[in-house]
């Protein structure tokens, strides 16, 4: 029997980020976040959704946003079979190609044919003409949950707040990044990411983080912005079940050496660095190959340039856009290891993955990844581009001792995944307000 608090106040969840993902080809970690939440909470007695229309926010039926929820974990593929993803087919085929300088310059990625691509425009369409209900209508002392931050930074969607303070917002915040590195930003993030948390802290009766690092962090712009009282929830984040399968590397990559980076191409996750790692380990023929798994994101066309132009990195460097969950855990099945050179992360979802999954992650000394992951990676500087080329090949090599080193404090350790305990954190945390 669960002795988790009761939560007696109903809760309406945001879905206005959540219905337009049905346009990009694969989901990324706060869109697992996020679908996650919602599954539960839209299943929940008197859960109402909450939707930003042609008419400004409005209150929906959490049934018909649920819905949406499933219809686009389907056209992700979430429970799909990897043979089935033509992304992680190419993958492959460009790894064991000989031909390899030809096979690595293309750029996969996951391209919906011309039906699914109309059905979600369709779909986006008849929630933007949503009538719904007036605001009016949110149950009193209703709990509102933004679990993306999404238009928080806009007078206009939160003005409703101030009409109803009985309504409890509580919000997730994954990071305060745009805030402490703004340089690894577009510009007006310098501007919207500020005043987002800002206005989190003006209506928030709680937030939920998930680290220790980012809750100091969050703490302290509370304070700065008045709200030396605002309630923190600290829950690690889930990991998709399918990382807990214990698989077999599988056969059709038995015999190739490879790593893998996943995330957003985006100048904060330092692609760059391995990128001239690569390109020297390649002068000196000594190369495996790279797959860099993540959809191009801003302030990157550094790392865009020198992937397509740079002869020595296209023989050895994959861009692979769009790749189904269950593809990314096959694919870690077989690598040497998952690099994450970042120079900040709020958790840092990858290197959980991988550990869980029972793959060594080289990762920057971090304080989040430490807390994530604790002893199991091999920390390096982000700056250490020597220190990395020494570990890549260490790691390369054949019986690896230094990668058998990381297994066996992988393993010792014990990196836990608890996405019911993540859920009942949260509810546990919304029956104090």
């Amino acid at each position: 029997m669960s002795l988790t608090p009761q939560r007696n106040l109903p809760v309406v969840y945001d879905v206005t980020r959540l219905v337009t993902r049905g346009l990009n080809p694969s989901p990324n970690g706060i869109d697992r976040i996020d679908f996650a939440l919602a599954r539960h909470f839209l299943s929940t007695p008197g859960a109402g959704a909450l939707i930003c229309t042609a008419l400004g926010p409005r209150l929906t039926d959490a049934a018909r946003a649920l819905e949406t929820v499933r219809a686009i974990e389907s056209y992700w593929r979430e429970d799909g079979d990897p043979a089935q993803d033509a992304v992680y087919r190419s993958i492959v085929a460009a790894l064991k190609s000989a031909d390899s300088a030809s096979a690595a310059q293309v750029r996969l990625e996951r391209r919906p044919g011309f039906e699914r691509v109309a059905r979600n425009w369709r779909a986006m369409r008849d929630w933007a003409f949503h009538l719904g209900r007036p605001l009016a209508e949110v149950p009193q002392g209703a709990i509102y949950l933004n679990a993306t931050q999404f238009l928080l930074d806009r007078p206009w969607y939160v003005r409703w707040l101030d009409a109803r303070p009985d309504v409890k917002p509580v919000c997730v915040v994954y990071d305060l990044l745009p805030v402490d590195f703004p340089e690894f930003f577009r510009p007006i993030e310098a501007t919207l990411h500020p005043r987002r948390n800002r206005n989190i802290c003006r209506f928030a009766s709680g937030v939920v983080v998930s680290a220790e690092d980012v809750a100091g962090r969050l703490a302290a712009f509370a304070a700065e912005n008045g709200r030396a009282d605002l309630p923190i929830c600290v829950t690690r984040l889930p990991v998709s079940p399918i990382f807990e399968t214990q698989l077999a590397p599988p056969e059709e990559l038995a015999g190739v050496d490879f790593f893998v980076v996943c995330g957003t191409i985006e100048p904060r996750k330092n692609h760059l660095l391995l990128l001239n790692v690569w390109r020297e380990l390649a002068r000196k023929g000594a190369a495996p190959k790279l797959v860099v798994v993540g959809k191009r994101g801003w302030l990157n066309e550094a790392v865009i340039d020198m992937m397509a132009r740079s002869p020595a990195l296209r023989a050895h460097v994959i861009e692979a856009g769009g790749l189904s969950t269950p593809g990314l855990r096959r694919l870690m099945g077989s690598a040497r290891a998952l690099l994450m050179p970042s120079f900040g992360e709020g958790f840092g979802l990858p290197v959980a993955e991988a550990l869980i999954a029972g793959v060594p992650v080289i990762a920057s000394n971090l304080d989040v990844f430490r807390e994530v992951g604790g002893d199991a990676p091999d920390y390096l500087d982000p700056l250490d581009g020597l220190g990395w080329m020494q570990a890549i090949r260490d790691y390369a090599a054949p019986d690896s001792p230094r990668r058998a080193a990381t297994m066996a404090r992988m393993k010792a350790t014990k990196i836990a995944n608890n996405p019911d305990g993540f859920i009942e954190s949260i509810e546990r945390f919304l029956a104090t307000l």
